[in-house]
């Protein structure tokens, strides 16, 4: 269970509580609605929802629904199955020009994740830090700084 869906049902417990609550007489809905953090008028539409399609009416619909960008399996599949059948052990970079070539529309980055979502190609390892912080070496002549050292007059110890 990822975070959101989780946050949903935290949501829809803390909102059967508060309903209940309501329904006792013990909240206003003004007072429901401020502990769920939504505004008396949300908290009237979900009480609909949830009398008509019970805990259900308050998922978020979002969640459910694909991305209208997501690709389609078969292409994902006929990607995968083209560098696997006819550009094996090529680099992503390689593949990817001909990928162009052959009528691809999709972005290198797209390219390189599905592959290595679907395995084809391995995840290359981080490269290293290009220049790396170190402490300055001590020369002869050079001035120590002490803090806290003085009344913060200059010239005076």
């Amino acid at each position: 269970m990822n975070r959101t869906e989780m946050l949903q049902e935290i949501l829809k417990m803390r909102f059967e509580e508060m309903y209940w609550r309501w329904q006792e007489g013990r909240f206003s809905q003004e007072d429901a609605a401020r502990v769920l953090g939504v505004c008396s008028r949300t908290f009237r539409r979900q009480i609909c929802r949830y009398e008509e399609n019970g805990l259900e009416g308050l998922s978020d619909k979002r969640l459910t629904q694909a991305s209208h960008r997501r690709a389609p399996v078969d292409e994902v599949i006929r990607l995968t199955n083209q560098y696997r059948s006819r550009y094996p052990g090529w680099n992503v970079k390689h593949f990817y020009s001909w990928y162009l070539r052959d009528g691809g529309k999709r972005s290198y980055t797209w390219v390189n994740n599905t592959l290595q979502r679907q395995g084809a190609v391995k995840k290359q390892k981080q490269k290293g830090v290009h220049r790396l912080k170190r402490e300055r070496s001590p020369l002869p002549g050079m001035m120590i700084h002490h803090e806290g050292v003085g009344d913060g007059r200059r010239g005076r110890p």
